[in-house]
């Protein structure tokens, strides 16, 4: 991969701004696209219950505002949420595979996998064999999530590439068709506990394989930037890559998500001040 030239391009997208009366609905799109995450050690039903309210109604002062497209837990909350999100249209994700690190056999990995679908997941969010892919061992870490997405039955499946752990632009382009020709329903970026996590170069680069994949294939594959997002000004940044890099097309939930945890809440706040002409500050929102 040409680096300076990748880098360039996402510094310049990442200038661009968007008219004020486009601002507004730029905000909607990007709360629709959020996947609502927990994913603590001291995370407890009672906080997983408070956080599907808020992706159901994410600023009840106000209508209009649009539901988060998930909310990913980890898979022993699986069930609870799907009890608290059934029939809102938010789906329920939940990591699986050991995550964050994948170190496990593979056969603990796939019972984590049927565990959280026998609880209602609607998406399975995996993690690669770092260690295997760094190694060259491709063929290794193509079956693992071929095995995966099998688990997955009707489920979606994205599978997380933990890029700051890959090094190179190259290796991020290598398994993200890794990924793809493997079954993934979604590539994504970052587990959230590494950094760097998400980075826009990096997110243009997987847009590009999305996007030529298409191209190849006429499939439509999703991807999910995740872990330090946490500003509107950042999120419509990766919108207008999503619109320039990939295309129209993968401007809904479908097709692209952000991982995210506060991103959600300056989100309500930026809406709120298009609304009322001043800003809103963190007191007027829910808090996670």
């Amino acid at each position: 991969m040409d680096q300076v030239g990748l880098e360039q391009r996402a510094a310049g997208l990442g200038t661009r701004s968007v008219k004020k009366d486009s601002k507004l609905r730029a905000i909607d799109i990007a709360i629709s696209m959020v996947d609502l995450t927990t994913l603590e050690g001291a995370d407890t039903e009672g906080k997983v219950r408070s956080l599907c309210a808020k992706a159901r109604r994410p600023d009840p002062g106000w209508d209009g505002v649009p539901p988060v497209a998930a909310v990913c837990v980890y898979s022993d909350l699986a069930a609870t949420a799907v009890a608290e999100l059934g029939g809102s249209g938010v789906r329920v994700a939940s990591v699986a595979t050991a995550f964050p690190s994948g170190r496990a056999a593979r056969a603990v990995k796939l019972a984590d996998v049927e565990h959280a679908v026998a609880a209602g997941a609607d998406e399975i969010d995996m993690v690669i064999d770092r260690g295997a892919f760094l190694a060259g061992r491709y063929g290794q870490v193509f079956d693992e999530i071929q095995a995966v997405k099998e688990a997955c039955g009707d489920a979606h499946l994205k599978v997380i590439l933990e890029t700051g752990e890959l090094a190179t632009y190259d290796n991020v382009r290598r398994a993200s068709w890794l990924a793809l020709l493997a079954g993934g329903d979604f590539i994504k970026t970052s587990t959230g506990k590494v950094s760097p996590a998400a980075t826009l170069p990096v997110t243009h680069l997987m847009l590009q394989a999305v996007r030529d994949w298409r191209d190849a294939t006429g499939e439509l594959r999703g991807v999910k930037p995740a872990g330090g997002i946490r500003s509107t000004k950042d999120a419509i940044r990766y919108l207008v890559a999503v619109n320039e890099v990939a295309g129209p097309e993968w401007l809904t939930p479908e097709l692209f998500r952000f991982g995210a945890s506060s991103l959600l809440n300056d989100l309500l706040m930026q809406r709120r001040t298009q609304l009322d002409g001043h800003y809103s500050g963190p007191e007027h929102v829910a808090v996670d």
